[in-house]
């Protein structure tokens, strides 16, 4: 691998924002680490992008992903930029009838993914001197919303985490940020709002390059900042 070549870990790298995320960085060069827990679905996305390494693990098992990731940045030697894209969705219950269930998969999911994930790569920044965190969070975690409150506490956690990150490690020359999209025009979504508008939403490839930018050089000087990504809503 060429000394020059940055390396870039995706978590959620075979969904639809991750496809988007990975061939943005893949034009610009990088080296991919692509992580999902959905081998197939990896590999199926993985054909048009060169050399990337692909990691098959369930960001919810903290001892399976230090393990893979481990494996992984030992074989790249290095690791300059983290984009946590993986996360999920669930809605329809309000506050007072929300299911333990449905709680601890949204917390999980969308907030102790994140610490998972940063106990495996945090350490080689931290060594390296250097090193770029973008996590994915929403504007649904800005405020709360009418049956999904398990959601929007999970992003919001996310988001604090994020700042926190940001706090510890901004002397350390590692930057953390989150863009907060709203939502994404992809065929899941059109499919569940078939009335909606979707030239309203914001294209994966669009929210791409803004992560793209928060993981470049330019992007230096931005700690803990929290970006809305909106598209024309």
């Amino acid at each position: 691998m060429s000394a020059d070549r940055p390396v870039v870990l995706i978590t959620g790298a075979a969904g639809q924002l991750g496809t988007a995320v990975a061939a943005h960085f893949a034009q610009q060069g990088a080296r991919l680490l692509l992580l999902d827990r959905d081998a197939k679905a990896l590999q199926a996305h993985a054909g048009a992008l060169g050399d990337a390494a692909l990691i098959e693990a369930d960001l919810l098992n903290r001892e399976q992903v230090a393990a893979r990731v481990d494996a992984a940045l030992a074989k790249a030697g290095r690791v300059q930029v983290l984009c946590h894209l993986a996360g999920g969705f669930h809605m329809g219950e309000p506050v007072h009838a929300t299911p333990a269930s449905a709680w601890d998969f949204m917390m999980n999911l969308n907030a102790a993914s994140f610490i998972h994930v940063a106990a495996a790569v945090v350490p080689r920044m931290l060594a390296q001197g250097s090193g770029r965190i973008v996590a994915v969070g929403a504007g649904g975690g800005l405020k709360g919303g009418a049956q999904m409150g398990a959601y929007s506490a999970s992003k919001s956690a996310l988001m604090r985490l994020v700042e926190s990150m940001s706090a510890e490690l901004r002397d350390d020359g590692v930057n953390v940020n989150a863009v907060l999209p709203s939502t994404l025009d992809t065929p899941a979504n059109r499919a569940a709002m078939p009335d909606a508008d979707p030239a309203r939403w914001v294209a994966p490839a669009a929210l791409a390059e803004v992560i793209g930018f928060l993981a470049s050089d330019a992007a230096r000087a931005i700690h803990g900042a929290l970006i809305p990504v909106f598209g024309r809503v």
